[in-house]
């Protein structure tokens, strides 16, 4: 049942993901700084069209990678995941519901990344300095949700032992 809820964030958050990501993308020029260093050049640059493909393929690696063990588990391809969590063990919902909400939490972290660009290729409308709490929270989110991980790890470990 969870893990319906860990879907829903998972395909609501690549719409936003998406979405920001396109609408930053019409917004920027043709170079985009992505490094605020002081030097005479004023900061890295890259092109518009690099950076966007860029975050396109690692949007797409990154959830390739997060989602392939939950769709394993769910179809019944991978023997010993179904022997671990059969169907109707809770913890098959938990882990469901982790690396669904997992790929959330990595689609939100990428679109506050896009956020990042957008914020300091924009620097008249939108200060970067004013996003700082959201650059924080991405770390804070990915070793919340890792520490999740093992928590569910632990208590699946005391259910097969008694």
């Amino acid at each position: 049942m969870y893990h319906r809820f860990g879907k829903a964030f998972y395909y609501f958050s690549i719409v936003i993901f998406l979405f920001m990501l396109l609408y930053f993308y019409s917004g920027m020029g043709e170079q985009v700084i992505y490094d605020l260093a002081e030097s005479e050049s004023g900061g890295g640059r890259i092109g518009k069209n690099t950076l966007f493909y860029g975050l396109i393929g690692f949007f797409i690696v990154l959830n390739v990678i997060a989602i392939f063990p939950a769709k394993m588990l769910e179809t019944k391809t991978h023997q010993k995941l179904h022997r671990i969590f059969p169907l109707g063990d809770p913890y098959r919902d938990y882990i469901l519901t982790w690396f669904y909400s997992f790929g959330g939490v990595l689609n939100v972290s990428l679109g506050i990344m896009a956020l990042y660009f957008h914020a300091i290729n924009n620097q008249e409308g939108i200060s970067s300095d004013y996003f700082n709490f959201f650059f924080y929270l991405i770390p804070v989110l990915l070793v919340a949700w890792i520490i999740g991980l093992f928590a569910l790890f632990v208590g699946k470990a005391k259910q097969l032992k008694s």
